[in-house]
């Protein structure tokens, strides 16, 4: 297939799939993988495939703007890459300093009103890049219509751990009490300012992981996974709306199921719970199937029935 031919049935299968759109996640999460995968192809150095990567990551802020998510988290550099080759280390130091202090400095961030923050150990990282950390996240501080958080020198279990050892030196020092332990006290730990649940997350690259990907955030909510093929220089908007298709067949699903469990334990719920378990139904019975959907005397049926015997 040309060039010109493969341009125009892509072009024609990105309009299908905006139209088939109905929702969007409000949180997605990027593990952009296959940056050096993709150098390789080409005869080119890492380097090259991460900086080719950082295009498409520009791409994906503005698809995630068209369409309506709130908050875009980017895997851009995990706790294992620092045992990659020292020269390959520096150089992406060297891109990560360039592209936030780019992106801080951008016209479309601040037009869009885009808040930029770093999630990690950043600590670890180099001071050139904590300085432009820091450059773009006090740039943007005041914005709040779209958040982009740069995951760098994150692992998600240690980030966990941290947490824990905190909510453990409080309760030590008493400032804490066991029994006053819930989801906020960990959620103050793990970052200064809160972060959404993640609803999808998307990766690249062929590989079917999650790779200790922001675990309370994204497993806790049981986010929706759409793995890909492409390397992340690769990854087309066709490609993210198929990611954002993958959210809404999961939360039609949800709907789904939740629909079935209230209408099969109808008949068996106490008279408290029985207008409860109704409501559930009424609200989620256009999810099922036309021919699952109960119909108004079905439910008047098993309201009349009464709670099942002991």
């Amino acid at each position: 297939m040309n060039r010109w031919l493969r341009e125009r049935v892509d072009a024609a299968y990105e309009r299908l799939l905006s139209r088939e759109i109905a929702g969007v996640p409000t949180h997605v999460a990027v593990i952009q993988d296959g940056n050096r995968r993709y150098a390789r192809r080409r005869g080119s150095d890492a380097t090259d495939g991460h900086r080719a990567g950082a295009e498409t990551t520009e791409r994906v802020l503005e698809w995630c703007q068209e369409v309506g998510v709130e908050e875009l988290t980017l895997y851009a550099f995990s706790t294992e890459n620092f045992e990659r080759p020292p020269e390959e280390r520096e150089a992406l130091y060297d891109l990560l300093c360039e592209k936030l202090r780019e992106f801080a400095d951008a016209e479309r961030v601040h037009d869009n009103g885009v808040k930029i923050r770093a999630l990690g150990a950043v600590e670890r990282l180099p001071e050139r890049v904590r300085d432009a950390v820091d450059y773009a996240e006090d740039r943007t501080r005041e914005y709040d219509r779209f958040v982009l958080n740069i995951a760098l020198a994150y692992g998600g279990r240690s980030e966990l751990l941290e947490a824990a050892r905190g909510v453990a030196a409080d309760v030590e020092s008493g400032e804490v009490a066991p029994e006053e332990i819930d989801v906020g006290a960990i959620e103050r730990r793990l970052y200064d300012d809160p972060v959404r649940d993640v609803d999808l997350i998307i990766r690249t690259g062929g590989d079917e992981r999650t790779s200790n990907f922001l675990p309370w955030h994204a497993n806790g909510n049981e986010a929706a996974v759409f793995f890909c093929t492409p390397y992340w220089p690769e990854f087309s908007k066709a490609d993210f709306l198929r990611g954002i298709r993958t959210y809404e067949h999961r939360q039609e699903s949800w709907r789904r199921t939740r629909a079935r469990r209230a209408l099969a334990l109808l008949g068996a719920m106490s008279d408290r719970d029985l207008a409860e378990a109704r409501s559930i139904v009424d609200r989620f019975r256009d999810s099922l199937p036309t021919a699952e959907q109960p119909d108004d005397e079905e439910l008047e049926a098993v309201d009349s029935s009464g709670p099942a015997a002991d």
